[in-house]
């Protein structure tokens, strides 16, 4: 799989990014949230990002 860095909180490895893949899907990298109360299939999981990774992602029209 390729990935591409669309947009990122920051500029260090440990911050909400968004990425694209050449499989015509979206990766994104953010906190584990606890305490939700759903249950999520062992095979998937949940990733926690701030709503202004989404803004800037489509403000940039990185993503439509």
């Amino acid at each position: 799989m390729q990935v591409t860095k669309l947009v990122s909180t920051c500029e260090l490895k440990d911050c909400p990014t968004l990425y694209a893949t050449d499989r015509d899907t979206l990766l994104v990298q953010g906190e584990t949230p606890t305490g939700h109360g759903l249950e999520i299939p062992a095979h998937e999981t949940l990733v926690e990002i701030p709503m202004d990774l989404i803004r800037r992602a489509v403000r940039d029209k990185l993503i439509q």
